[in-house]
């Protein structure tokens, strides 16, 4: 009788240990997933996803998500790379979306800036109309771009993303010109969806899970997708089907900081590898209907580095890539009116110091010709530096020649001062409002 239940006891010990996928290994007390995009997002859904599964299956005994929005993942990959070095205890989702994006915003940093553990997902875009549209199929939408391309914006993530490399591709395919696509950015799939649903662009374009309520609930229309089949419950057609030869499947994977340990990294793999084997994160795969892409070790850096150059081709093909644009004379008219702004400013302020001599009646003798010289001297500076150094660095130095031409008293307190102005303009500029401008020895940070 003994004997028999200690084989029972055995046999229960056995089965539990096969049954928590965390009993191989110790679990992390805490772990901190970061989302580099605003809530709503494909990167916010897996790493809220993540946080369940590891939380469910005991690999993580908490975990915490962290948003990071904006330029589609690389400011996030920048704080990430800088703030995060040698942390063995933070991960971060990354992606085909983060790709697109170092190329168009030219980034600094790149994937190879981090650490690789493991692509998990792959999913589908899907092109969408609000169910009021006019727009009844794919073949009227198309009609009506091809007539006049400006005239139909396109809805859908980050400048660089999947989604704006699809609206191109579909372009490309039917004969337009890749740059009349009318590509409307947004930072999340919540701005995104607000603005299809509201009727602010034509058509949006996003992944298959972000839209698959408003698909229930009848709320907007699927016109397309970029699947090589059919998908089963979707009552589309492909993108191919419809004689638009595309297809395309965004993916996303998890990275680790630069700089870990060789036993955090080991530690980390082994811990995301368990996940994607738990029930947990099978039936999120179900539930979101992405697809199982699981690819670890060096096989996965193999792949992103063909990822790479195939990101990079298709960027140059759509002309989308900033690398080549962003200079004073093909960026467009913007930095162009920025900088001539600036020289004329500088400009007036020296022929108001010219013409008022008793404002500067504390320097030293023939104060005005002191003036004009340093505002001369910020002015050629600025436009020695614009390109190389770049817009906030070259901006700062004219705003600083310009106050001390006027007071020379402080300039600590004016270097501050031209900083900070040359650095909220260029944010205003280049993040708020999407306009080029060259950002130089501080792409990546800025």
């Amino acid at each position: 009788m003994r004997t028999f239940r200690h084989c029972l006891l055995l046999a229960a010990l056995m089965t539990g240990a096969a049954a928590s996928p965390a009993a191989a290994q110790s679990a992390f007390p805490h772990l901190r997933i970061i989302a580099p995009a605003a809530p709503g997002g494909g990167w916010d859904q897996t790493a809220r996803v993540m946080q369940q599964a590891l939380q469910q299956t005991g690999l993580a005994r908490t975990a915490s998500v962290e948003n990071i929005p904006g330029a589609a993942g690389t400011i996030g990959l920048a704080r990430f790379v800088s703030a995060e070095r040698g942390n063995g205890d933070t991960v971060m989702a990354s992606g085909l979306i983060m790709l697109g994006a170092i190329v168009a915003h030219r980034s600094a940093l790149t994937l190879h800036d981090v650490t690789p553990i493991a692509r998990l997902t792959g999913e589908y875009e899907i092109i969408v109309v609000p169910a009021a549209s006019k727009f009844r199929s794919l073949d009227d939408l198309l009609r009506a771009f091809r007539d006049n391309p400006e005239s139909v914006s396109w809805g859908g993530g980050s400048a660089g993303g999947t989604d704006q490399i699809l609206a191109g591709l579909v372009a490309d395919a039917i004969g337009v010109d890749p740059r009349r696509v009318n590509y409307i950015a947004f930072s999340g799939g919540g701005e995104s969806m607000s603005a299809i649903l509201g009727g602010q662009v034509s058509v949006g374009v996003n992944g298959l899970a972000e839209f698959a309520p408003q698909i229930q609930a009848g709320a907007v229309r699927v016109l397309g997708i970029s699947s090589a089949e059919r998908l089963p419950g979707i009552d589309a057609p492909t993108l191919r089907e419809q004689g638009v030869d595309v297809e395309l499947e965004n993916w996303r994977s998890v990275v680790a900081p630069p700089g870990i340990r060789a036993a955090d990294r080991q530690r980390i793999g082994s811990m995301i590898r368990a996940m994607a084997q738990s029930p947990a994160w099978r039936e999120a795969l179900t539930r979101y209907r992405w697809n199982d892409r699981y690819l670890d070790g060096p096989e996965f850096e193999r792949f992103v580095e063909s990822e790479e150059a195939r990101v990079l081709a298709i960027m140059r093909k759509l002309r989308t890539d900033r690398s080549e644009s962003v200079t004073l004379t093909s960026a467009g008219p913007y930095p162009l009116l920025v900088l001539s702004g600036l020289a004329l400013s500088a400009a007036a302020a020296g022929f108001s110091v010219w013409r008022s001599p008793r404002t500067l009646s504390r320097q030293p003798a023939d104060p005005r010709r002191k003036a004009v010289a340093l505002i001369a001297a910020g002015v050629l500076l600025d436009l020695l530096l614009v390109e190389r150094g770049g817009f906030v660095l070259a901006s700062t130095m004219l705003f600083w020649f310009t106050a001390r031409a006027f007071d020379a008293r402080h300039p600590v307190r004016d270097a501050v001062f031209a900083l900070g102005t040359s650095a909220g303009a260029y944010l205003l500029f280049a993040r708020v409002l999407e306009l080029p401008l060259p950002a130089g020895v501080l792409s990546g940070w800025i």
